[in-house]
This record gives C-alpha cells, structure tokens and sequence, in this order.
C-alpha cells in the first residue's frame, strides 16, 4: 500500500514538472510565431481550444476535453461524497457534547488561521504600496470587464439553507446547502436510534462506491489530466498578458508560498506539537494535485484520502472537517482577494490606510467564505468586494480586467493552500479528540 502510495506521488510529481516545462515551451513557441500566426492558431485550435466558446465549433481541443472529462469525474462525486461523508460522521459521533467540541474546534482553527493569513496579506499589501511597486500603468491591452454588479457577501449565510431539497443536491456550487441537509439528517438519524434501521447502511454504500470510484481515477488518470491541465494553463497565456501584472503575480505568489510551506506548519507546531515534516511531505501531493486542478472541490476525495490514510486523522474526524472546509476555509483565497484589492486601489488611484485595509480584510474573510470550491471562482467573487469598497472608476476596472486575465496561474496556488489548511485542522481536531493515530503520522 505505502509503495502504491509512493508510486503515485512520483508520478504526481513527474506529470507537474513535465506540465509545466511543456506550457513554457508552448509560451516561447507562441511568442516565437506570433499569437495571431494561422501555425499558433492551428495548434492551439487542435490542442487547447476550449470548444464549448464562442467560435469554437470546428476545434478539436484535445487537452481541453482530456482535462475537462477528469474535472468532471471529479465533480460528479462531490455532491453525494460530502452528502454520504458527513452524514456517516454525525451517525458515529453519537455523543452531542462530542460533536459540538468538534464543531467549535474546528471553525476556531478556521477562523485563527484565515485571521494569520489576512494579517500577512495585509503587511505584505501595505509594504508593497509603501514601496511604490504598485503604480504602475495598466494600457487597455486587455479586455475591460463591464456589465457585472456586486452582491451582498452575507447572502452566504441566506444560501445556507435550501428551500429545495433537490435544488441542493443538483448544484456543485452550493456546497454549504448540502453539508446543511448532511449534517441535520446525521443529527436527526442519531435522535431516532434503532428506528432509522435501513438508511445506514445505503450511505455507507454509497460511500464506499463513490471511494472506488475515487481512487480508479486519482490512480489511472490523475498522473495524465496533471500534466494536460498545467501545459494547456501555461500555453494559453502570451508574455503581453503577464508583462503589466508581474508585480501582482510575484507579491501574491510569495505570500502564498510563504504560508503554504511555513504558516501551515507553524499552525501544526503551536496546535498539537507534533512535528511538520510528515505533514509537509505527505500533504505535497494533495497540495500538487490542488495546484493543478485549481478546484478544492475536485481535490476534497484525495485529501480525504491522504488525510486518514497517511496523516492518521480518524475518518469520522476527516469526513466532518474536511468538506466543511472546502466551503468555509479559504486562507488562499483570502490572501489573493486582499493583495488584488490593494494592487487595483493603488492602480486605480485610491487613497488606502489602515481602516481601508481591515475593511478589505473583513470582506475578505465573508466573501473568501462564499467562494464556490471551483475553478477562477476566488476571482470572480473578488469583484463583490472591489464593489462593496467603490473601487469602480474605470482604471479600477481594467486593473481587475487584467487580474481576471492572469489569475489562473495564481488561483491553482490558492486551491492548494485552501486545501492543505482543510487537512491541517482535521489533524488539530483529531489530536484534541484523543482520534489520531501517531504511527500512522510518523509511518
């Protein structure tokens, strides 16, 4: 089993290295015949094409479709995995007294690391500000963004609670709605006892199928949709796109990485003792697997798996904490959404302070809550906050413009810190709750 393990993380990790050496050929190749060459745009149209746009219909897309048919695999199982998963863990966890520990615990570790992360995101926003890097001028090279509007970031908690049942299970990214309907089913099975006697175990069958299912996947294919899905990302952005926001990309992609590799493993430091370096080694191929698939969705199955099954996290433990995090914690998401609103506010010419940027925390932190687990969503949602704050004259727009551009590359690392925080609170509940296995953790 620990060989399999092994065999697949190398793969991971070959299929990342080889992903990524192929979009950077890809990139010098475009720039060397021309982005609007008929040879670039007969490759592009035969390998990364996305062929569901507009204009799209006589494409082939080849690494659209192979990434696409794994993403889907994985979204297809969401929905019933954190359903079955949740449910399951309220029916074990019969003791209330235990269960609403686990739940405080929890959403504490939640809150206190997505505090530490606005915390760094707003020192290291300020400080480039202060700096000047972040005025500079943003030509109108790249599509302006017009026609959306803002909304409210509390209509998150409206959301919490389906008015349709079917509704709630037939949308992936109403993914609160769902752990809503699992965890009051879990706690109503657990309150009838002995009169719920067939329920059980059609869930825990489901679950079982859904692992399989799970793991034929990950195994078979996760190795081939890595490597497609990051030379595809690479390759479809020009060096004109990524001129202007390298500032942006370089201030946001250290942050990250300074809390993905050292933050997290502080937090497990200062919460159990335990050392970090199992967890940091074994977590990479979650975090490698986040990064490609840009989804917390589409990684909640291998997390869940790396989690119980090499981190020692009790699955009672891992199928509560984690999909609740896939919805409620978004550290990455957080980071990127500060460090953007301060890179347009600067652009765009807005006067900040520090008032400004505990606004943009708080926000940060509601808005970071209500991010669907997928793809460029963290982006999306960060217009709510851009909105909430005023920042919508048109320099502000178009700096937000050129971040919806770019922001691929930036938003596959926030899914792998978004993730590996997720498996780090699990390891913090678990050892509080004496269902932690510690061979497991130094295996």
């Amino acid at each position: 089993m620990v060989k399999g393990k092994n065999t697949l993380a190398v793969k991971m990790t070959i299929a990342l290295v080889a992903g990524i050496a192929a979009g950077f050929l890809c990139i010098l190749l475009r720039e060397n015949v021309g982005a609007q060459s008929e040879t670039w745009k007969m490759i592009n149209k035969f390998l990364f094409q996305d062929i569901s746009a507009k204009g799209a219909e006589k494409a082939v897309g080849i690494f659209y479709i192979i990434g696409q048919l794994f993403i889907n695999s994985l979204q297809l199982i969401i929905i019933p995995m954190v359903f079955t998963s949740i449910t399951l863990a309220m029916c074990h966890i019969s003791d209330s007294k235990k269960l609403g520990r686990i739940s405080y615990k929890t959403l504490g570790f939640f809150f206190v690391s997505s505090v530490i992360a606005l915390i760094l995101a707003g020192i290291v926003g300020m400080a480039v500000k202060a700096s000047g890097a972040f005025n500079i001028d943003i030509q109108s090279s790249v599509n302006v963004v017009s026609g959306k509007s803002g909304s409210n970031p509390l209509l998150v908690l409206v959301s919490v609670v389906p008015n349709n049942i079917f509704a709630a299970f037939s949308n992936n990214g109403g993914v609160l709605a769902t752990v809503f309907l699992a965890v009051s089913t879990g706690l109503c099975i657990n309150f009838l006892g002995d009169k719920v006697k067939y329920l059980k175990p059609v869930l825990q069958e489901i679950n079982d199928i859904v692992i399989t299912f799970l793991t034929f996947v990950i195994n078979k294919f996760g190795p081939i949709a890595i490597f497609v899905l990051l030379t595809r990302t690479f390759a479809s952005y020009g060096i004109e796109h990524l001129k202007p926001a390298l500032v942006y990309m370089g201030v946001t992609t250290v942050t990250l990485l300074v809390f993905l590799i050292f933050g997290y493993a502080f937090l497990i430091v200062a919460s159990t003792r335990l050392d970090p370096f199992p967890f940091v080694r074994k977590a990479a191929k979650v975090a490698l697997f986040g990064f490609s698939t840009s989804s917390s969705a589409a990684t909640l199955p291998l997390n869940k798996k790396t989690t119980v099954e090499e981190l020692g996290v009790h699955d009672d433990i891992a199928s509560f904490v984690l999909p609740l995090g896939m919805t409620t914690n978004m550290n990455g998401t957080a980071i990127m959404q500060v460090i953007a609103s301060v890179f347009v506010a600067t652009t765009a010419g807005y006067d900040i302070g520090l008032a400004n940027i505990f606004i943009i925390g708080v926000l940060a932190l509601v808005a970071s809550v209500g991010t669907p687990a997928a793809p460029g969503a963290g982006a999306i949602v960060l217009f709510t906050i851009l909105s909430g704050l005023g920042y919508t004259n048109d320099s502000a727009i178009l700096a937000y413009s050129l971040i919806l551009a770019i922001n691929r590359p930036i938003e596959m690392l926030v899914t792998s810190l978004n993730v590996i925080g997720d498996s780090a609170a699990s390891i913090y509940v678990a050892k509080t709750e004496n269902m932690f296995d510690h061979e497991v953790y130094h295996k």
